[in-house]
């Protein structure tokens, strides 16, 4: 079976959606039948989440896709990527997911998603699907920094050093065989009151009278010290351990590629390769590491890259069964 691009001519005849992706396309061939959901609008800072489906798969079934990645494709440059992952593997049917950041930086205007897959008989094929991204304003702060947090952001320690790269190599990795989270998130905690913005423009202002710039990665909620924190989704805990920069720290996995992050904790009550259900207790808030008084700050990660929080919990990004 050839497949042709699926042109966006193609894919104005099927606009209708059944969930939170606004946007589907479906192409019926010889060999097999494709169907796609993804949310074709986005704001900086959230997600693209497409859902592939394979039907009616009369070919050779083993090992059938070779490989499977989508790509963010902004004024010629790719500004997101992901590869897909297996979610659902039934009698004539394959299901993929993929998870695109977007940037709290990205540029406003239209764009496009460029997939690409080839199966086990097949050379690669391509299309395209349409999407724009809308303009937000991001809030913006000033942080004076006190003496201890000075002394945490100067510290060079090999200590310091060897948490971060330990870190870094947990955000930074995707495993296809990792936890594997479907469902709407829960917030973490059962406060409302935030103090700092997901993505807000910050100010530290030092005890020596410089300042810097930087981007807040999450969101922090200003709740008093033994508030319990809980999963927003299943998945497995990849760090559970006391940090010099963000305190007592505990590190979830999601799905390939997709962490949630908790920080400054008091206390820890899960351990570093349990499994948690979703409303399971993670830890009690705290002032630890660099913090100005009692807070949670919890931030989310997919490819390594930052994005919006509320996003898991505003939004039906969840896979929808068969």
């Amino acid at each position: 079976m050839k497949i042709a691009k699926i042109t966006l001519a193609f894919l104005a005849l099927a606009l209708a959606a059944a969930s939170a992706f606004a946007k589907n396309a479906r192409f019926d061939g010889s060999q097999y039948s494709i169907s796609l959901d993804y949310n074709d609008s986005v704001l900086p800072g959230d997600p693209v989440f497409i859902r592939m489906r394979f039907e009616n798969i009369k070919t050779k079934r083993k090992n059938f896709i070779q490989s499977a990645k989508a790509e963010i494709i902004s004024e010629d440059k790719t500004i997101g990527a992901s590869d897909f992952f297996l979610v659902n593997d039934k009698k004539g049917l394959l299901d993929y997911m993929a998870g695109l950041p977007i940037s709290s930086w990205a540029k406003s205007g239209a764009c496009k998603i460029a997939v690409l897959y080839k199966t086990n008989d097949e050379k690669e094929k391509s299309f395209e699907l349409p999407l724009d991204i809308g303009e937000k304003n991001f809030e913006s702060g000033v942080i004076t920094l006190n003496q201890t947090m000075n002394s945490i952001s100067k510290n060079t320690s090999p200590e310091k050093v060897a948490q971060s790269k330990k870190l870094n190599d947990i955000i930074n990795s995707t495993n296809k065989d990792g936890a594997c989270n479907l469902k709407r998130f829960v917030p973490p905690v059962k406060s409302t009151r935030r103090t700092t913005a997901f993505a807000e423009r910050i100010i530290y202002k030092y005890p020596s009278g410089k300042e810097s710039t930087t981007t807040h990665a999450g969101i922090d909620y200003g709740i008093p010290t033994g508030t319990e924190i809980v999963a927003p989704a299943s998945g497995k805990v990849m760090l559970a351990e006391n940090r010099i920069a963000t305190g007592w720290t505990v590190i979830i996995e999601h799905l390939p590629g997709l962490y949630s992050m908790y920080y400054h904790l008091s206390q820890l009550k899960v351990k570093e390769g349990q499994n948690v259900q979703q409303g399971d207790l993670l830890g009690l808030s705290g002032a630890t590491g660099f913090a100005t008084g009692p807070h949670l700050h919890w931030e989310v990660r997919l490819n390594s890259v930052i994005v919006n929080p509320d996003y898991f919990i505003e939004n039906d990004w969840s896979f929808n069964e068969p």
